[in-house]
């Protein structure tokens, strides 16, 4: 088995994500050969900012280059099919951003290759799974401690497209698909809920809504992820005509007639990246909030409610590896890449995929893009869609 530091992974993309891959591989000790942007200068740009040895002038020389074990691709959506099938054919392992490609034809093909390549280890970079707390509702439920699943509520909510004048390349149907606030964060949670309950979407209904369907973009400005954009007058904008939405709602029956609900937003006014969801069952409930996430709320009918806090020593077995300090110490965001690498590696180590991974797999991803097109079917013809694969 090749140790971690023998282990070599480049990276795809310059922009929020692709750094935040790259600070979480340097935590496990994998090394980072390089990084690869939209050209020769951002390659070389990132290279010098964040210390890495290389900066790829094009994903060919990237792809040839025979150091390189794994390949992370955090580029725009429309470059993941074409990307992920050159990665296979070079023999390199993938770990892929969500959504895993533009349409369930290219995921279904990916999924296909990737079968094609068995000791090739496929991954798609569903993170939120791998805060200790979801991993220990997980264990929680599958251990029958909250009694048989009734219903699950929950949402994701930030606001960093508030107003007209934000504007970045996710907006844009063309760059990133149809659906934008459900296929770009909606995924996250819908992929989460079913992680952690074990439950398939049989059908849903979906409303849509796009708040601004004309946005300013900025003409010779950067347009980076998250970043507060200034207000409209300071600077040169273009008006731009906006398809996908900002508000989604949809209602889910699951299987063995469970119900669910979600509402998603990308205009929701100070909240700045916050997943929540409460999942009711017949002894217990739990809730849990991606800003407070040190906390999994317990709630009883007969008996007081609880607050677990992440304390290593409280959890089960089979999570504590995924919590790295004691109680008290503050695990968040970047320590979920690290986690979810850290299952991902494991599996590189080993040469080929495991059974049944905890981190989500092209099947997985998959699944999450059949959902979202089903959710734009419903919207559009504003009804239930069923019988979902």
């Amino acid at each position: 088995m090749k140790p971690l530091h023998e282990i070599s992974a480049a990276v795809v993309g310059t922009g929020f994500i692709g750094p935040v891959h790259v600070e979480a591989l340097r935590r496990l000790g994998i090394q980072v050969s390089g990084i690869l942007g939209s050209s020769a200068e951002k390659s070389a740009a990132a290279a010098k900012s964040i210390g890495l040895p290389r900066g790829y002038r094009d994903f060919k020389e990237l792809l040839s280059d025979s150091s390189v074990d794994v390949i992370h691709l955090t580029s725009p959506n429309r470059y993941h099919r074409e990307q992920v099938l050159a990665c296979l054919e070079a023999g390199k392992h993938v770990v892929c951003e969500k959504p895993l490609a533009m349409n369930s034809k290219e995921t279904a093909e990916l999924v296909k290759a990737a079968k094609s390549h068995p000791n090739l280890v496929t991954a798609v970079n569903y993170n939120v799974r791998f805060y200790p707390l979801c991993l220990q509702a997980r264990a929680m439920i599958k251990a029958g401690e909250i009694g048989e699943i009734l219903h699950v509520t929950g949402s994701y909510m930030q606001d960093w497209l508030l107003f007209p004048t934000d504007y970045n390349w996710r907006v844009d149907a063309g760059e990133g698909g149809d659906l934008r606030a459900v296929g770009d964060i909606g995924t996250h949670w819908l992929d989460l809920l079913g992680f952690i309950t074990g439950l398939h979407v049989d059908s849903l209904l979906a409303d849509l809504w796009t708040a601004h369907p004309v946005r300013q973009r900025p003409v010779n400005v950067s347009t980076d992820t998250f970043t507060l954009k200034a207000v409209a007058g300071e600077r040169a904008t273009k008006d731009v005509p906006i398809s996908t939405e900002d508000y989604g709602a949809i209602l889910m029956k699951y299987s063995g007639g469970k119900r669910g609900s979600l509402t998603v937003s990308q205009i929701a006014a100070g909240r700045k990246n916050c997943i929540r969801f409460e999942i009711a069952g017949t002894k217990k409930s739990l809730a849990w909030n991606s800003e407070s996430p040190q906390e999994l709320w317990i709630g009883d009918r007969a008996d007081p409610n609880a607050v677990l806090m992440t304390d290593p020593s409280l959890l089960y077995a089979d999570v504590r590896p995924f919590a790295n300090y004691p109680g008290g110490h503050q695990e968040g965001f970047p320590d979920t890449f690290k986690q979810l690498y850290r299952a991902v590696y494991t599996d590189v180590q080993a040469g080929k995929p495991s059974a049944e991974p905890l981190y989500a797999t092209f099947e997985d991803g998959h699944r999450e893009v059949v959902l979202c097109e089903a959710i734009l079917e419903s919207h559009k013809n504003n009804g239930w869609v069923s019988h979902l694969k």
